[in-house]
């Protein structure tokens, strides 16, 4: 995900990383050669004159626009949820840590050892889910959190995030059966794992259903037939300044089509995609800080941050 300062607009006019300029440069220089090449035979196809009126692009435009307003907040809708769940796994990962420290009256020597298993095990959710729905192994971050026996244990496994809630939970089972937890604190720490698991399953839900195909094609067809057809409008009333516009309007609606398909798979790596490895480390680093865990600083995202 681009993490940028606000700058002014005339940088705003020449940035680059962060916009799909790139992603549709090839399919703009396309529609500008085409719509120069109209220009240059007068609107003609083998000798015959393509009539089209501009009033027809006009009443097209208009309904693919509020087509496209339609895709492009379904879309939204789909990133700005993928960003909740994140944000309450941010907060539950938290509470869920404070009840651990607090909540836990462990009098043995090695308690403290014990907690802090449970807290990297926290984590250890935290990066799985993201590997998880990011089809990545992750095993780097497993290794470091996990001790080797819950590493074996986790092979070949599809739903890693379920799996290592089951290793929390039986923690907390544990720790039940030898006095540690009373009745309602073990209650309100099972709700805590309940969240953690109505998150993971709200990610995938996001992840394995995408937005309806048909809308898809439907849109990408629509837009590039209009901007297609567009030049054979608009060569007779704007004369040399044709290919210009056209490329204009152009621009405006692949570049939405494009911005809707990327933000409708908010988890994945693309410039503005969710920045899920730099939520994962705030969460590591602040539960760690939480129970005392030694660590490194948390790394600040710059101007330029895609993660």
């Amino acid at each position: 995900m681009i993490v940028r300062q606000r700058t002014n607009w005339l940088k705003m006019l020449f940035i680059w990383r962060g916009s799909v300029l790139k992603k549709i440069i090839v399919q703009l220089s396309i529609i500008l050669l085409f719509s120069l090449s109209v220009y240059y035979l007068k609107g003609k196809v083998f000798d015959y004159k393509v009539h089209l009126n501009p009033t027809i692009f006009t009443l097209l435009g208009l309904a693919l626009a509020i087509f496209m307003g339609f895709c492009n907040s379904a879309s939204y809708d789909r990133f700005w949820e993928g960003r909740k769940l994140w944000g309450s796994l941010v907060i539950e990962t938290r509470s869920f840590t404070r009840q651990i420290l607090s909540l836990v009256n462990d009098p043995s020597v090695g308690a403290k050892e014990e907690k802090e298993k449970i807290i990297k095990l926290i984590s250890a959710f935290c990066w799985s889910l993201n590997y998880q729905l990011r089809e990545k192994s992750g095993t780097e971050h497993l290794t470091r959190l996990l001790s080797p026996e819950q590493v074996e244990q986790l092979k070949d496994k599809k739903f890693i995030p379920s799996i290592i809630l089951g290793f929390i939970a039986d923690w907390l089972n544990a720790q039940q059966r030898k006095g540690n937890i009373d009745t309602i604190v073990m209650t309100s720490m099972d709700h805590q794992l309940n969240q953690f698991s109505n998150i993971s399953g709200g990610c995938e839900r996001i992840f394995n259903t995408p937005l309806p195909f048909a809308y898809s094609v439907l849109l990408h067809r629509t837009v590039y037939l209009y901007c297609f057809w567009l030049p054979f409008g608009l060569v007779d009333s704007l004369g040399w300044m044709m290919p210009l516009i056209v490329l204009l309007i152009s621009y405006t609606f692949i570049a939405l089509d494009a911005i809707i398909q990327e933000i409708g798979e908010p988890f994945g790596e693309e410039e503005n995609d969710l920045a899920l490895n730099s939520m994962c480390r705030t969460i590591e680093y602040s539960i760690f800080e939480q129970a005392g865990i030694p660590q490194g600083e948390l790394k600040k995202p710059d101007s330029y941050f895609i993660d």
